[in-house]
């Protein structure tokens, strides 16, 4: 047998195969599922920060609410008096929402007063301020000056979202109930 006729009954040279990118490698597989995880962790956190501000304009819109009801009586003692309480409201229905409800439920008076004084900036609550959201609800009539009250009340609010949204996380423990 001659080489001509060995060479012609063997088989052609073959190239290997492209190399495919699929089955990934294990560290791929780490690299995606951490990504994934990464990625979920981030979207829920912009789920909670986007709830934290709408509740925050939520907050914000009902006491501005209770302004425009004032607005045109602020000569009216009654009035003021039911401004007081409403804003009285909105501050509880926030502080319940982010506190649990046996440390903020049963306040009152004075102790309630020291409460948002504890969570908010203490010297934005004067006296009269503090007068006036303690003994609301009993007092015969108010005296308040309510363009102070209502920058209060929106300050504490503000400050205790924003403080929230700011350290990306609820403290454990606390309501996550609707309010206002």
């Amino acid at each position: 047998m001659d080489i001509a006729d060995a060479l012609s009954e063997s088989a052609d040279i073959h190239m290997p195969q492209q190399v495919g990118w699929w089955p990934l490698a294990f560290g791929w597989g780490i690299l995606i599922a951490l990504l994934l995880a990464l990625a979920g962790y981030g979207l829920w956190r912009l789920f909670k920060r986007m709830q934290l501000q709408r509740r925050l304009n939520n907050a914000i819109a009902e006491l501005d609410k209770c302004q425009v009801q004032l607005a045109g009586h602020t000569d009216d003692m009654q009035q003021r008096l039911v401004y007081v309480n409403n804003v009285n409201s909105v501050l509880r229905r926030v502080a319940l929402a982010h506190f649990p409800h046996t440390e903020v439920a049963g306040l009152g008076g004075r102790a309630w007063v020291d409460f948002l004084r504890s969570q908010g900036n203490p010297q934005e609550i004067t006296t009269e301020l503090g007068d006036a959201l303690s003994q609301g609800r009993f007092a015969p009539s108010c005296d308040v000056d309510t363009d102070a009250l209502h920058n209060m009340a929106r300050h504490w609010i503000k400050n205790l979202y924003m403080t929230r949204i700011d350290n990306k996380t609820n403290s454990p423990g606390t309501a996550t109930e609707h309010h206002a």
